[in-house]
């Protein structure tokens, strides 16, 4: 710290790197090496005998290298450049399970023809075998299609391994010990599953269906990262998210389902600032079109899309990519995972880094 010695007698080395470091004084070495994102770990005192400008003080820096991966005996390492297929799922009738599926698989096929990693679908793409139910009231009626999810979640995995995809199976009604919740499920390429929850529900549902929310809210690793998935309303909890990204999630997944564009908006304008403010990619993908003679379901809005943080490695507007709104379609994108750890170190701003965990903090009960 060669001019400590100016100071030595007004404060300790300690104070003094704090002075330097918040630019009241200057040192031609702290001075670099705080610039280049050098930590300050501890004081060491006689370091060199005779440094009569240092007082004999040093200081030990400490050098984090975000590309560092620590050496493993697994054969496969997970991706960097990720390739993301979100279907924009068109609302038609169907005559059976059977018709549904075979458009589902279309849709997996085409996305595992562009070698995408993930296929993600809309929350409720299942809800026109509802169709035929709909003599009967809406809460009894939704009931009777969650009687369908365990088949469609078996099928997705065996399509998830036969394709060589994640999937992500958007969300369907699922009874559980006499309750109604909103669930979907990851599917790995690897034959495993794992289950994830809607925690918020909507005053719609909770009023017409019954439905209750979860209490499951985890990431999930896979071959291309950690990622955590929120289904539509959660999205507008900005404290699931940051909590997902405390727990290192790269990519956000919202399966979403909204009527009208007012709905719509809340659901895209908060997942884009959800990437913002986790320094994260967020996938959405939603239903589109119309459902005839399907109480409760009768319109939907949606646009698939992907957001970035905004900062100089990404697009200026936050936006990846975006479908054409209200048709169907699959988007595909490439996300960049080396990306975010490169913002989270050297970004213009660093939301994470940054927060002010000495007034607030975030808990999970």
């Amino acid at each position: 710290m060669p001019n400590y010695h100016l100071y030595a007698d007004k404060m300790s080395p300690r104070e003094y790197i704090r002075g330097v470091r918040l630019k009241e004084m200057d040192d031609p070495v702290l001075n670099f090496q705080i610039s280049n994102n050098f930590q300050a770990v501890r004081v060491l005192r006689g370091y060199l005998p005779g440094d009569e400008e240092s007082n004999e003080y040093a200081v030990l820096m400490r050098w984090d290298n975000i590309y560092y991966e620590e050496p493993t005996d697994e054969a496969t390492i997970a991706k960097k450049i990720v390739r993301l297929g979100l279907i924009q799922w068109q609302m038609r009738s169907y005559q059976n399970l059977g018709d549904m599926m075979q458009q589902a698989e279309f849709f997996i096929d085409a996305v595992s023809g562009y070698r995408c990693d993930f296929a993600l679908f809309p929350e409720f793409f299942n809800a026109p075998l509802m169709a035929q139910y709909n003599h009967l009231s809406e809460p009894n009626a939704i009931r009777e299609l969650a009687k369908y999810t365990d088949e469609i979640v078996n099928n997705m995995s065996e399509l998830a391994i036969s394709y060589n995809i994640n999937i992500l199976t958007g969300s369907m009604p699922e009874m559980r010990d006499n309750s109604l919740y909103n669930v979907g499920y990851l599917c790995r390429r690897d034959g495993t599953r794992e289950k994830y929850e809607k925690l918020h529900v909507t005053p719609d549902e909770a009023r017409v269906w019954g439905m209750q929310g979860g209490d499951v809210l985890k990431t999930f690793d896979t071959d291309c990262g950690k990622i955590g998935v929120l289904i539509c309303y959660d999205v507008e909890f900005p404290e699931l998210p940051r909590l997902l990204a405390d727990e290192g999630m790269q990519i956000l997944f919202v399966p979403f389902l909204t009527d009208t564009q007012n709905g719509y908006s809340r659901v895209r304008h908060c997942a884009q600032a959800r990437a913002i403010e986790n320094e994260c990619f967020v996938a959405i993908a939603g239903c589109v079109g119309n459902l005839p003679k399907v109480h409760n379901m009768d319109i939907q809005y949606g646009q698939a899309m992907v957001f970035t943080p905004c900062d100089f490695a990404f697009p200026t507007n936050g936006v990846k990519a975006e479908a054409t709104p209200n048709t169907e379609m699959i988007l595909i994108a490439d996300v960049d995972l080396d990306l975010l750890n490169e913002l989270n170190q050297f970004g213009s701003v660093r939301n994470l880094r940054d927060r002010r965990k000495d007034i607030y903090t975030l808990t999970r009960k």
